[in-house]
């Protein structure tokens, strides 16, 4: 596989993981206010390597936020209980939009790095049919 080949591959695949995170993240965020939602993060590992193949970036398995749910006082709620308190989610839009607008960045970064690669494959096929 040329090197050409080989950084497409590797640009495709933090694509996919990139995008594959965007989509957790969006579910976090659709599900902010949903009581007793625990954010779900997403971690990233080497690809199993074959020989000749570049090393690629696949994510992990998806794990659920541990932290505290915070105690939400509602008596007018149907989820509270006999206090008036429920359990909201653990998901922080802050950090959750900042999450997004990385994943973003670094899915630009590796589709500018493919269209590169890609542009110069074109031009290296353009000057060997002359």
């Amino acid at each position: 596989m040329s090197d050409l080949l080989r950084t497409m591959a590797l640009s495709a695949s933090g694509m996919k993981a990139q995008s594959t995170r965007l989509r957790h993240v969006s579910e976090n965020i659709a599900n902010a206010d949903t009581p007793g939602f625990r954010r779900k993060l997403v971690s990233f590992e080497p690809a199993p390597v074959r020989t000749g193949e570049p090393a690629l970036v696949e994510t992990g398995r998806v794990r659920l936020d541990t932290s505290e749910l915070p105690l939400i006082h509602d008596p007018g709620n149907p989820l509270a209980d006999e206090s008036g308190n429920f359990r909201g989610s653990n998901v922080d839009l802050v950090v959750e939009i900042a999450d997004a607008r990385q994943a973003q960045r670094s899915y630009e970064a590796n589709l500018k790095m493919f269209d590169q690669a890609r542009q110069m494959t074109t031009s290296l096929l353009e000057l060997l049919r002359r």
